[in-house]
């Protein structure tokens, strides 16, 4: 069974690069080079994580804030 994890983020759009910035509070700010428009950020941002992590993108799930600054995401552990 697969361990998850779940982080709380603050996604800012248009960004110069796709970084993890620093906490803020209770959420982690994410910088994602892309733009809001059909699902190109969250993409970006599924991506992001995933690398972070060092798993497949199939790993990672937005669970909460599609269309939000603030999002949810779940990310599946291999163990």
């Amino acid at each position: 069974m697969r361990q998850k994890i779940f982080l709380d983020l603050h996604v800012v759009t248009n960004a110069k690069q796709s970084e993890v910035v620093s906490k803020n509070g209770d959420a982690w700010r994410v910088r994602l080079a892309a733009k809001p428009i059909e699902g190109a950020a969250n993409e970006t941002l599924i991506k992001l994580i995933a690398e972070e992590f060092g798993v497949a993108k199939s790993c990672v799930e937005i669970t909460h804030g599609h269309h939000a600054r603030h999002k949810r995401v779940a990310i599946s552990l291999p163990g």
